[in-house]
């Protein structure tokens, strides 16, 4: 897949996509607004005041992609020998900020559907150019260091060498089509940042 992001005049973005490309970015976006799950709005029961104070989880996420998505911020709880005093500071933290958080990239993977979901089908192998605002680029590049995140978590990348393995991921692997993906959106992301650069 080749498409790349470039700068439209006077700001934002554009990127040519065929059918195959937006049915993946969208099922991946969906996938994500799956895994970070509804807000604490349900539980407040409508109302807009208490869903601004409702507060979020004290303890860091079991599922490896939430925890590389929400981690926390003064401590590693897989690393032994933390002292009880970051601990207690990380887990206020997350109960104070994890919503906002959760908010943020569910808005953000939204904005990817909707924005999608707004374009004419491309048919028979052509592409249709889907254009964002300065606002919507931004949520994009949100949307898709997400997605990134989500995917190298789940293929376990953990630095750079991780990555320059996966070039090197035969056919038959199980992984490649997951793989593919992973770097596709490293090049959309990469041209994306590009254009909002001064």
């Amino acid at each position: 897949m080749s498409g790349h992001f470039e700068p439209l005049p006077g700001g934002g973005a554009a990127v040519a996509l065929d059918d195959v490309e937006i049915s993946i970015i969208r099922s991946l976006a969906v996938q994500l607004l799956e895994l970070i799950g509804p807000g604490p709005g349900e539980e407040a029961g409508g109302d807009p005041l208490a869903e601004l104070f409702a507060e979020g989880p004290s303890e860091p996420p079991s599922d490896p992609v939430l925890k590389r998505l929400f981690p926390d911020a003064y401590s590693d709880p897989e690393q032994p020998g933390q002292d009880e005093e970051r601990k207690a500071h990380s887990a206020e933290f997350r109960r104070f900020t994890e919503n906002d958080l959760r908010a943020g990239k569910r808005e953000n993977a939204l904005a990817v559907v909707r924005s999608l979901d707004e374009l004419p089908a491309a048919g028979d192998g052509g592409k249709v150019v889907l254009e964002l605002t300065v606002q919507q680029s931004q949520q994009w590049l949100g949307a898709l260091n997400d997605l990134r995140l989500a995917i190298g978590s789940r293929l376990e990348i953990t630095d750079e060498d991780d990555t320059e393995l996966l070039y090197r991921l035969a056919d038959e692997d199980p992984r490649k089509p997951m793989v593919m993906a992973y770097l596709w959106l490293g090049g959309l992301q990469e041209t994306l940042v590009s254009t909002l650069l001064p």
